[in-house]
Formats: C-alpha cells, sequence, structure tokens
C-alpha cells in the first residue's frame, strides 16, 4: 500500500524530521502510541527495510549511503532488544550501553567489534573517508552483528 500525501503535507514532514529518513521519523512518531509487542514489529520492520536498502546502495557501489543504511539496520535491531528488555534507546550512547550489557551477558566479543565498525560506516556516511577494501571489512562484521542481534531476539 502506498501512502499519498499532499507536497504541503511531505513539506511539513520532511522539515519536521530534521534530515532524518521520514519514514523513520514517522515510526518514531507512531511507537508513542503502540504497545510494546507491535513497537518491537515497527522496528524488525524498519531493520528489513535498512538491510535490504543498504545492499541495493552497496551492489551499486554507493558505499556512504550503504553505510549508513546498514548502520540504520543494526540501529533498529538495537531498538528491538531494547524495547523486549526494558531498556532506553532514544541515542547513540544507549545502544553503546546495550551493546555492552549484551556483551556482558554473552561474553560474545563480536558483538562489540561488529558495534564498532558499524559505528565506523555510520562515520563514514558524513567524512566519505573508507576505501572499498575497508568498507568491505566493515560490512562482513555488521552482517555477523545483524545475525547475532537476530539471534538474540529469536529469529
Amino acid at each position: 500500500m502506498a501512502l499519498q500525501l499532499t507536497p504541503k503535507t511531505l513539506e511539513l514532514l520532511k522539515k519536521a524530521a530534521a534530515g532524518r529518513d521520514v519514514e523513520e521519523f514517522i515510526l518514531g512518531l507512531l511507537t508513542e502510541r503502540l504497545d510494546p509487542p507491535q513497537r518491537v514489529e515497527a522496528y524488525l520492520a524498519l531493520h528489513e527495510k535498512y538491510l535490504r536498502e543498504a545492499e541495493e546502495l552497496y551492489q551499486k557501489g554507493d558505499l556512504a549511503q550503504a553505510g549508513e543504511k546498514y548502520w540504520g539496520a543494526v540501529a533498529a535491531l538495537l531498538n528491538a532488544i531494547a524495547e523486549k528488555r526494558g531498556w532506553e534507546h532514544y541515542s547513540h550512547r544507549d545502544y553503546a550501553l546495550a551493546i555492552n550489557r549484551l556483551y556482558r551477558e554473552t561474553r560474545d566479543r563480536e558483538l562489540v567489534v561488529g558495534f564498532r565498525m558499524a559505528e565506523g560506516l555510520h562515520a563514514n556516511y558524513y567524512h566519505n573517508f573508507m576505501e572499498t577494501e575497508e568498507f568491505k571489512l566493515h560490512r562482513e562484521a555488521v552482517l555477523r552483528l545483524v545475525e547475532k542481534l537476530r539471534g538474540l531476539l529469536g529469529l
């Protein structure tokens, strides 16, 4: 189903989103009105969207944009995990704390390494410093992290 908005409404949404993805912004507004299981579902849907978009952008060679989508996919999974566990998940700091908690719980170092690699892709979006080979290393670590986080959700 496609949602059609008037140009003025879309303009207002973009302005309110302040540079964020409009769909992500709307989802953020909706989550305030959803119960926790519905919020988890919404975050998982957003994760899948970002991961799909990341892979498409990666295949096209748009590494900066792809990296930001990989970061978004990780953040959405961390939102889902945190929502299920009753943890804060509103900032980058909250994501780092969630990873630290998950590491202490599992003793899986790849969670920390993968998260730091995802942060590298996030930084690359703003500064575009990665060469293709380095990007591939980060991408591989992030894809492993995604699988581990999905496993922690029982997916």
